[in-house]
């Protein structure tokens, strides 16, 4: 009876680590879900700028169409992309863009000083820098994540009921280089 009871102890134990870590497991999924809709929404936002923008930037720089057009292709593929690998990388090639449509304002003098131009740019500049603490959080969410899904003994828990690693939002190799500064 004794030895009846251990082992009802010891499996009661069990199914309660199983629920526990398995609940837990549920909370740093959503957890990395909801930070990144955090971020979709702020991608959405920034998508929304643009068209505005590059329309007050044409009035200045006609004659600049492949840097709008770069702009607007990564703008829609940002707009259209789906996966969270998509949106990532999307993301990562239209704040390049973007780096590039600011540089040619430096050269339009008209263009730096109008107000709906300073303005959408005071909007965007907003909302990379929210991006910014948006896309430390989420990576910071998908590390938790990532350690309870391979740290021994939540593996094993992970592992039973099929949990998938989180993609991290890391910049792309061209933002990783560093930049070159002509005197």
């Amino acid at each position: 009876m004794t030895i009846l009871i251990i082992v009802g102890v010891v499996v009661l134990a069990l199914v309660m680590y199983l629920i526990s870590t398995y609940n837990v497991l549920v909370g740093l999924r959503n957890s990395v879900k909801d930070g990144f809709a955090g971020i979709d929404v702020l991608l959405k936002r920034r998508n929304d700028l643009i068209p505005n923008l590059v329309e007050t930037v044409k009035g200045y720089a006609s004659h600049e169409k492949e840097t709008l057009n770069a702009v607007i292709e990564a703008r829609n593929s940002a707009v259209n992309a789906q996966s969270t690998h998509d949106k990532i990388e999307s993301a990562n090639n239209l704040t390049q863009s973007l780096g590039r449509l600011f540089a040619l304002a430096e050269s339009y003098p008209e263009l730096k000083a109008n107000t709906n131009f300073l303005d959408l740019q005071n909007n965007l500049t907003q909302t990379e820098n929210q991006i910014s603490v948006a896309r430390s959080t989420y990576n910071n969410l998908v590390l938790s994540y990532k350690n309870k899904l391979e740290m021994f003994p939540s593996n094993i828990v992970a592992s039973m009921f099929n949990f998938k690693p989180e993609e991290f939002f890391e910049a792309n190799e061209q933002e990783k280089e560093v930049p070159k500064v002509k005197f």
